[in-house]
């Protein structure tokens, strides 16, 4: 159990490498589940667009949410959105870079799943079959088809086993030019997700330099006010469970110290302890209360300078008039009697 409190105990003081990870095995899972998806083409001229398209687009959308669901920031930054704006000003600047700190990490998936479909090929082979140039890459001199009739025969393009159009374009030909097609857009989407990614981790920082270290230290904070927040009241919460049973048990044995002539025993040390930590909230209201304003209006991010000293001859500080120490009883006596 140790071991893994410390393993957990690190997850949380890194929790950016730790997302990070998650991300990374989110992408290798999608890889993994497409290698493993079944990919059935209807072979329907209506259903082959719907299909393929959903195949492409759907999952990644899936694996986009599950990206910000897994991600512990998300509370934190709708909370921080939805919140009254109280004491404390809300930055937008700082709620923008949240949001885009967690969408890199979510469309890492969804990116892979996109790139392994296209360069994969069947998706656009099922869903834009029945656009092959047949005039280019079939027969022209085969007898006119009705454009019903040619759409039913090239929907059939992905299903080897049921195409029947091998006089107006080869089969082959058909799923060559098509994955042709499908594995450059692969390419060239892989492409533009790497510069982009480039762009926005390299290039940002250096045009808006004191906006982005100013917008990642307040979102850093509010994560981290948060995290002390939680420890606080789950401090708190604890020490007040404490003081509460104790009471309760001591109440309960006040009768039954007196029928049996005991002495109640002295209350231990730790409880003592625990009503220090309380910090003056000893009953609901009061706590639903405090907890009602830390969510309507936070305190300002201003904290009151502490008392400088006055004994430290600091450069420019007035020195406090030197006090003569009153004469002791019997000094004064004796100045009397002489």
């Amino acid at each position: 159990m140790d071991k893994f409190r410390m393993i957990f105990q690190f997850l949380q003081s890194n929790q950016e490498s730790f997302m990070n990870g998650i991300c990374g095995i989110m992408a290798l899972a999608s890889a993994q589940m497409y290698s493993a998806f079944d990919f059935n083409c209807p072979c329907l001229p209506h259903y082959n667009l719907a299909y393929g398209l959903g195949i492409l687009l759907v999952p990644p959308f899936i694996l986009f949410l599950l990206g910000f669901v897994l991600n512990n920031n998300v509370s934190m930054l709708a909370e921080e959105w939805r919140r009254p704006q109280g004491q404390r000003g809300k930055d937008p600047a700082v709620l923008r870079y949240m949001f885009c700190s967690m969408a890199q990490r979510a469309m890492i998936a969804p990116a892979v799943w996109v790139s392994v479909t296209l360069l994969d090929g069947k998706c656009i082979t099922c869903a834009f079959c029945t656009s092959v140039p047949v005039e280019t890459l079939g027969n022209a001199s085969h007898p006119s088809l009705s454009q019903g009739e040619m759409k039913r025969v090239l929907a059939r393009i992905p299903c080897k086993e049921i195409y029947d159009g091998q006089e107006l374009i080869a089969n082959e030909v058909a799923i060559r030019y098509l994955r042709c097609i499908s594995q450059a857009l692969g390419w060239c989407f892989l492409l533009m997700m790497t510069t982009l990614a480039f762009l926005v981790r390299s290039l940002r920082p250096c045009f808006t330099q004191a906006a982005f270290l100013k917008s990642r230290y307040w979102s850093h904070y509010i994560d981290i006010e948060r995290k002390l927040f939680d420890e606080t009241c789950a401090e708190h919460a604890r020490s007040f469970a404490k003081v509460c049973i104790q009471q309760f048990f001591e109440g309960m044995s006040t009768d039954l110290a007196a029928a049996r002539c005991h002495l109640p025993r002295k209350a231990p040390a730790d409880v003592g302890e625990a009503t220090e930590k309380l910090l003056g909230i000893t009953d609901q209201g009061t706590m639903n209360t405090a907890l009602k304003s830390w969510h309507r209006c936070k305190p300002p991010l201003h904290l009151h300078p502490p008392a400088l000293p006055s004994s430290n001859g600091w450069a420019g500080e007035r020195q406090p008039p030197t006090h003569t120490p009153a004469p002791r009883r019997e000094t004064a006596a004796y100045y009397s009697r002489v």
